[in-house]
């Protein structure tokens, strides 16, 4: 394939192009932001799933003081019954006897509820400052997420300037190429990634290698508007005046 040197040349900016869109792209998939906002995001799940239980815990313990509050009521109110009773003077002695140790039995059964119920509100007011922290912290881990979310997004907004313009600046060269030399480029690109690039003092510039003794004759010998490739990698070698021919 034969291409005219100075177009040649060009290809050299193109490869520029794509490498910078490459190192785009690139960038864009290995933030360090991305990371960051999935190590967030977990902690914010372990954060809220903390949180989620703790209300659960004060939702059981609420229900409990509930109950222990309406047993608490009915004790007393049997015993003011027991009270109004005795003290109606329409019982009979035996009947009052057995009141009184009624009476007896729901003081000391009104005593240990009320003090189960005083252990409850103990352990309701532990888990109302658990509760308190567990929503700190989820506001913070919430807080994080939301942080790294934005200057990923800021960087991302950055990124896609740039490309624009890589994408631009690339669209206008193409049309300078032949459409074989072109094609020719893409290919090489697609399966080495890099389409062209400087021959420096007998060093490609796209696998970094130094070209033996025979090769370099033979690119030597080629006319200036011959397309030549590196033999190892693929790549187009653009020779100027620092290829060391």
């Amino acid at each position: 394939m034969k291409a005219d040197p100075a177009v040649q040349r060009r290809l050299l900016d193109l490869a520029e192009a794509d490498a910078e869109l490459a190192r785009i792209e690139h960038r864009r998939r290995t933030l360090p932001e991305i990371a960051e906002i999935a190590a967030a995001e977990q902690n914010e799940r372990t954060k809220r799933d903390a949180q989620v239980a703790v209300t659960t815990q004060l939702g059981d313990i609420d229900r409990e003081v509930k109950r222990q509050e309406k047993e608490i009521d009915q004790v007393r109110a049997r015993t003011e019954k027991d009270n109004n009773l005795l003290q109606s003077g329409t019982v009979a002695a035996k009947q009052m006897t057995d009141i009184e140790h009624e009476i007896e039995t729901l003081k000391r059964r009104q005593g240990a509820l009320e003090d189960d119920l005083l252990e409850l509100m103990e352990r309701r007011e532990a888990l109302e400052m658990d509760s308190q922290h567990a929503d700190a912290e989820l506001g913070k881990a919430e807080a994080a997420v939301v942080d790294a979310t934005q200057r990923r997004d800021e960087v991302f907004a950055d990124l896609a300037t740039q490309e624009a313009r890589a994408t631009e600046r690339r669209s206008a060269m193409l049309p300078e190429f032949p459409d074989p030399l072109l094609a020719l480029y893409n290919r090489v690109r697609e399966h080495k990634g890099t389409g062209a690039a400087l021959l420096r003092s007998r060093r490609c510039g796209a696998c970094r290698l130094e070209l033996d003794r025979v090769v370099i004759s033979q690119i030597k010998a080629a006319a200036a508007d011959d397309v030549v490739n590196c033999e190892e990698c693929g790549a187009i070698l653009v020779r100027t005046g620092e290829s060391g021919l």
